[in-house]
């Protein structure tokens, strides 16, 4: 398998595992690699969330690891991908990334995609945000990290859990150069009062 066909997931123990689980979903289709990285906190946050078990979403990747394998391939920048998700990023997840004091698998394989400059992509999953979030999201923008909170969107009329789901999945590959067709895409808003001439 190529680089160019290889990307990291990230699952953190944020609430959204949902973004996870379809990012998975929707690179198998895509035919890349994926290499899945799952914290605990994300295996207890699974059981909550959705009807799966941490043997679900480990089958939906190609190659899984450890948490607290930090001698994983994906610890090396030798090891060439074209990037990484985490979807959801708890703020604990962040925090490390931002700062570059990294405690497990994760957060070191993130911080590997930044110093080789490639692209990371966090669906950084926390509301309210408070000053001391907003320095990190600023701290880890200014490394190149793309900051992107799951954030729904209404302009294509979502009617399902499911397409909310699937409009911020389609456009964190998107940020990540994977070509998809999960999310609807802007063609510009009609003036239905042009025809008339009125402002």
């Amino acid at each position: 398998m190529t680089a160019g066909k290889r990307i990291i997931v990230g699952i953190s123990g944020a609430s959204g595992i949902v973004y996870g689980v379809r990012m998975l979903e929707a690179l198998r289709v895509a035919g890349l690699e994926t290499h899945l990285v799952m914290t605990r906190s994300a295996q207890v946050a699974l059981g909550h969330e959705l009807p799966l078990k941490p043997a679900d979403v480990f089958a939906l990747a190609a190659v899984n690891h450890r948490v607290d394998n930090i001698g994983a391939a994906i610890s090396s920048g030798s090891f060439a991908t074209v990037g990484m998700v985490v979807a959801p990023c708890s703020i604990r997840s962040l925090s490390e990334i931002a700062t570059g004091v990294t405690s497990n698998l994760l957060t070191r394989a993130a911080d590997v995609v930044l110093k080789e400059r490639r692209r990371l992509v966090l669906l950084v999953r926390e509301t309210p945000l408070h000053l001391g979030h907003l320095r990190l999201m600023v701290q880890a923008a200014e490394q190149g990290v793309i900051i992107m909170p799951p954030v729904p969107a209404f302009y294509g009329r979502p009617q399902t859990i499911g397409d909310i789901v699937n409009h911020t999945v389609g456009r964190a590959l998107a940020r990540i150069g994977v070509p998809n067709d999960l999310h609807a895409t802007w063609t510009g808003m009609s003036n239905p009062n042009a025809s008339r001439g009125e402002d």
